[in-house]
């Protein structure tokens, strides 16, 4: 049996069969729905980066979309982002924001994630709690290592990880056991309806 075969995502099994219209309406949905998290924003005193709900709906993206379309909604909403749209944080836009300010490495990490976290959900990590967790945190790391790279222009590696990277952990643990949970229950609830038509 081969254990790293491809398993259907949340979204392809409630929106099959997922043509090309389909897809490209998902792809471009969630980079807008990623945009609206990015006016989620929490200042901290002691970073220049705020907490914002983007992380948790890149992870929920590649999570439901799977590694291609996950990465092609992030690349999406760092491109609508570029071109001066007001769909960074706090209704930021346009290239200088992404290349000129420390979100540079979030931002450009974004695909990346939605593809590593899709990919894992592809195969079978998102049916069960602690694997949607796991299959989320690595997304998550992703992320903050991006982050952390984005700030190395800067500062120091042990500055870059103070500012970049230990403010959030705890958000994120918190943003992966949100995720985590959506998934298997969105599972367990396909798998209910199936059994009633069947029974």
């Amino acid at each position: 049996m081969n254990t790293y075969a491809k398993a259907e995502t949340l979204s392809g099994a409630k929106i099959a069969p997922l043509g090309w219209a389909r897809a490209a309406a998902l792809v471009i949905a969630f980079s807008l729905l990623t945009a609206l998290s990015a006016q989620i924003v929490i200042p901290l005193p002691f970073t220049p980066i705020p907490v914002t709900g983007q992380t948790f709906m890149v992870l929920l993206t590649g999570a439901l979309l799977g590694a291609r379309l996950g990465a092609l909604a992030m690349i999406a909403y760092v491109f609508e982002g570029t071109i001066g749209l007001p769909f960074f944080s706090a209704g930021r836009g346009g290239a200088a924001y992404l290349l000129l300010t420390p979100a540079f490495g979030y931002l450009l990490s974004y695909p990346l994630a939605a593809f590593v976290t899709g990919w894992l959900v592809e195969r079978g990590w998102d049916r069960r709690f602690l694997t949607t967790t796991a299959a989320m945190a690595i997304g998550s790391v992703v992320i903050l290592t991006g982050g952390w790279l984005g700030f190395l222009r800067l500062y120091t590696p042990a500055q870059a990880f103070v500012l970049s990277v230990a403010p959030f952990i705890v958000g994120d643990i918190i943003k992966v056991a949100l995720a985590a949970a959506v998934l298997p229950t969105g599972w367990a609830l396909i798998g209910r309806r199936k059994n009633s038509r069947q029974s």
